[in-house]
């Protein structure tokens, strides 16, 4: 259970961000997110004004890691990284009190430590990981001038021969249904979107193929949604590809096992992250996952 209430008691009248900030000796920012996500309270009352001044007891729901062990791929003096499984999420959703990645992190690097970008829960592969605010503040910069470049592999249905440069605007679906409200979609009311694949082994007897998906922005679900639109959907994609009601299904974890093998191709979406690489301070990184991501594809599709 990560997710703690945890009381303290303070002497003396404090606003609630001073007191965050004192007690906890986190950052401000930090006690900002506390208090915006409504986890200081007092005799059963959540405050919501971080000018409110607060004396006695008060709670605090805290982050509390429970670690399974997980060990990072690479570790260097301000960040690592580790080879995420699928079916893992990186962050809890809200509250949630089940494992995360998160709970690997912190314990081996420090409450500090941040994973510097986000995979889907059921992509696997590399996830780089700052290990102080520092480290975080470089990370998410050089992602955003677009400095760090990724490759992942996919399994998709039929048969690609050639490149595909994909650039198609992605917009993310307003969608009324609150289940599928993460739905994106090619559109030219979204974002630019540029994605390159480049075709890398076709299985004849099962007609799919093993390609390097080289996403040029960083658009949600970007890559499941380019193969997508160019007829090549991801083997054990649950949502692209899939009728409403199954995505509903889905969603509410009704499908699984087999159902969901002969549904969409595969137990797990069959996306993996494969590399990164990036400049930092000056010095040059190619990491590369360790995963035997194909023999995982045969796994999950229980071919063999």
């Amino acid at each position: 259970m990560p997710f703690l209430t945890q009381t303290y008691f303070s002497s003396t009248p404090q606003n609630a961000l001073m007191l965050l900030i004192n007690e906890l000796k986190i950052s401000r920012s930090d006690a900002q997110r506390f208090i915006a996500r409504g986890r200081l309270s007092q005799n059963g009352v959540i405050k919501e004004n971080p000018f409110e001044m607060i004396i006695g007891e008060y709670n605090v729901v805290c982050f509390v890691p429970e670690p399974q062990g997980i060990k990072p791929l690479l570790v260097a003096n301000d960040f690592a990284v580790y080879d995420k499984p699928s079916g893992l999420r990186v962050h809890p959703n809200n509250l949630e009190n089940y494992y995360t990645l998160n709970d690997d992190i912190k314990h081996t690097f420090g409450s500090d430590a941040n994973a510097a970008h986000r995979i889907d829960q059921e992509t696997s592969g590399l996830v780089l990981v700052s290990r102080h605010k520092n480290a975080e503040d470089i990370l998410k910069q050089l992602f955003a001038n677009r400095q760090i470049t990724k490759h992942y592999l996919a399994m998709v249905r039929g048969e690609i021969k050639e490149v595909i440069d994909i650039q198609a605007p992605l917009y993310r679906n307003d969608h009324p249904n609150l289940k599928i409200s993460m739905e994106v979609k090619v559109d030219p009311r979204g974002k630019p979107s540029h994605t390159i694949i480049t075709p890398l082994r076709y299985f004849p007897d099962f007609d799919m193929t093993l390609i390097k998906a080289s996403p040029l922005t960083g658009r949600t679900h970007q890559i499941r949604v380019h193969l997508f639109h160019v007829e090549h959907p991801i083997i054990g994609d649950p949502v692209y590809g899939q009728k409403v009601e199954d995505i509903h299904r889905y969603i509410d974890r009704e499908i699984k096992g087999q159902e969901r093998i002969d549904k969409t191709g595969a137990s797990r979406l069959l996306l993996h992250a494969q590399s990164l690489e990036f400049s930092y301070k000056e010095e040059k990184y190619i990491i590369e996952s360790e995963s035997d991501f194909l023999s995982e594809c045969f796994n999950s599709m229980q071919i063999g």
